[in-house]
């Protein structure tokens, strides 16, 4: 399995060529390249490490700012001017000051991601992106500060888009915030349920009120987000169509609930990562988790040994993911003479309960990278632990 794929730009501001894992070493980010000329690959690795000092106010850094000059669009007469969501067209170069921390997710005003940016980061300005990308994109540009984004639902699984995004840039995991989602029945005001034909909402929501929906007999549309249902069905003052989205959107669209609570598991809990352009340092005053990504060599039991360096060593594994290499999707067999192709190439994300200032930690990435073939810590975070 070779290590072929792309890699940003980045220019290491310290780099060391042997395995010593400072204590306090955040440990941004971790390459191992592999020669391919032995049949044994020896992997080099460089850390390129960013200090998470307060230098944000410092005169070398121009804050490139937009969002003062956001375009607003209104609903309907009398009601509130609400920002469009940030795209990549408003990523210019205009300067601004702020007071705030401004924080992106991704959807419209009243989506379940602005709710998790609010309690990630309380009293937080929460910018609007159309797209998950955008986000990404915000935070590097310097338009926002972080971004709060999803990655895996208790009901539907993994966000496999922002994984893929978390690889292809360089924002680091900071934090993590779980937050239970409570859908609701949306519709205009003089509209019942009966009244109703067919419901608008995300993929991800429609399929998590499955029961409720089926029962009502409702046709069911699929759009980008909740808060984007809610909103195009007060917008245009549908009669005979709902939308699934959370109380406040319903607030903020001026709608009516006709049922709350509708999804089909009580335990629908979504996790987002909090990215910032910077690392933190990790400690061990309080419980971490550590993110983190690799790709092997192909070969029998390759995974389990992979695998194993955690189990030594009493590491809780939380996550794992695997994801196609996309710039090497498939490679042939070494045991065909004709040379088809017989292997898929994967990355494997990775989250384990531990920080990387512990010792075991480091002792642990030192023995995965002897035969990983690539490496790299996504981020070294604190645990969210609060109640749901």
């Amino acid at each position: 399995m070779a290590a072929s794929f792309s890699r940003s730009p980045i220019t290491p501001l310290h780099r060391q060529n042997n395995c010593k894992f400072p204590p306090l070493d955040p440990m941004a980010r971790v390459h191992i390249s592999t020669p391919g000329i032995s049949s044994k690959r020896r992997c080099n690795i460089s850390l390129a490490y960013v200090p998470n000092g307060n230098d944000e106010n410092a005169k070398s850094r121009e804050l490139q700012r937009s969002l003062e000059d956001f375009p607003s669009e209104t609903l309907s007469k009398g009601s509130h001017s609400l920002p469009r969501p940030l795209s990549s067209t408003h990523l210019s170069n205009k300067l601004s000051d702020r007071s705030r921390l401004r924080v992106a997710y991704q959807g419209v005003h009243g989506a379940y991601s602005e709710s998790a940016a609010e309690k990630a980061y309380p009293n937080c300005q929460a910018v609007p992106c159309e797209q998950f990308e955008t986000a990404f994109e915000a935070v590097e540009s310097w338009l926002v500060d972080r971004a709060v984004l999803p990655i895996e639902n208790s009901l539907g699984g993994s966000i496999h888009r922002n994984y893929d995004l978390l690889l292809r840039h360089r924002l680091h995991i900071v934090g993590e915030v779980k937050f239970a989602v409570r859908h609701c029945l949306l519709a205009n005001h003089g509209v019942k349920v009966e009244d109703l034909k067919r419901v608008l909402s995300h993929s991800q929501a429609l399929a998590q009120c499955e029961n409720t929906l089926t029962k009502l007999g409702l046709v069911r549309e699929a759009v980008d987000d909740t808060a984007g249902a809610a909103k195009f069905i007060a917008f245009h003052k549908l009669k005979d169509a709902g939308a699934v989205a959370s109380s406040a959107a319903a607030r903020i669209y001026g709608l009516k609930i006709l049922a709350q609570d509708i999804q089909d598991d009580s335990y629908n809990v979504t996790r987002f990562l909090m990215l910032a352009r910077e690392p933190i340092i990790p400690g061990t005053d309080r419980p971490f988790k550590t993110s983190i990504v690799f790709s092997l060599e192909e070969g029998p039991g390759v995974l389990f040994k992979a695998l194993a360096v955690f189990a030594l060593r009493q590491i809780n594994l939380t996550k794992i993911e695997s994801r196609p290499l996309r710039n090497q999707p498939l490679r042939a067999s070494n045991d065909t003479n004709n040379g088809s192709p017989k292997y898929f190439d994967y990355l494997f994300y990775v989250d384990f309960e531990a920080s990387m200032a512990d010792q075991n930690s480091q002792n642990a990435l030192r023995h995965l990278k002897e035969f990983a073939t690539f490496l790299r810590v996504l981020g070294s975070y604190p645990v969210d632990t609060s109640m749901i």
